[in-house]
């Protein structure tokens, strides 16, 4: 008696993009951005995002996060469909399920390290946002400076304090577009093994837009976008 094959066990897509257009008004007419993205990306997964200046990389995450919004096609994440979504739904969305890191700080100059992450969690109506907040710092091992204002810190110590911000709700979903472009060659890698180490241990789905192959390939797939689309498939 022959015994069965393993049953493959198929984990939950945390976002899933069909035929996703992004068009773009300008002086010489419209702008073609994104020109149908099919993407399924699984729960938990490290992916990757490299191609050329302009290619569209950005825009597709920031579609992703609900900052761009699609022209035409569906975008689910985790399971919800954020193109049906009005502002003040998606607004409440992205803040308790995405977090985001920009190769800019974004930082409040006139909010010390504390204030700046304790802002999400403070809109959220959360009683615990500063110590939730200062639990954000020490992870990324920010304690010392949970005082000081971002013309205090350092560029490597800004961005960890965008990270802190961008985890201390623990989102399902990380985003980071070229979070280490402001930063020295050891600055950056210290910043990306902390993204790493989060994101591995929250078991987030970590979405990295990137520039340098060897960063890319520490992501377990890797998306090459050109022009607009993505080259090559955009399964799992």
């Amino acid at each position: 008696m022959t015994s069965a094959p393993p049953r493959m066990i198929e984990l939950p897509r945390m976002i899933e993009l069909h035929d996703v257009h992004l068009t773009l008004a300008s002086a010489a007419g419209p702008v073609n951005i994104l020109r149908g993205i099919d993407l399924e990306i699984a729960a938990g997964a490290t992916v990757g995002v490299v191609g050329p200046s302009g290619s569209g990389k950005s825009t597709m995450i920031a579609a992703m996060a609900g900052l761009e919004r699609a022209t035409r096609g569906t975008i689910r994440i985790a399971g919800t469909d954020i193109t049906a979504l009005d502002e003040d739904r998606l607004a409440r969305f992205r803040r308790d399920t995405i977090g985001i890191v920009f190769q800019a700080f974004h930082l409040i100059p006139t909010m010390t390290a504390l204030e700046n992450v304790a802002i999400p969690l403070e809109l959220a109506g959360r009683d615990d946002a500063l110590d939730s907040a200062g639990d954000s710092l020490a992870a990324v091992g920010l304690s010392a400076r949970s005082g000081h204002y971002p013309s205090q810190l350092s560029g490597g110590e800004q961005q960890r304090v965008a990270l802190a911000r961008a985890v201390a709700a623990r989102p399902k979903l990380l985003l980071a577009d070229e979070p280490t472009g402001n930063l020295d060659q050891e600055t950056g890698q210290r910043v990306i093994d902390l993204m790493f180490r989060i994101q591995d241990e929250a078991g987030a789905t970590f979405v990295l837009i990137t520039h340098d192959p060897a960063l890319a390939g520490r992501c377990q797939r890797i998306l090459r976008i050109v022009d607009g689309r993505i080259d090559g498939g955009g399964g799992p």
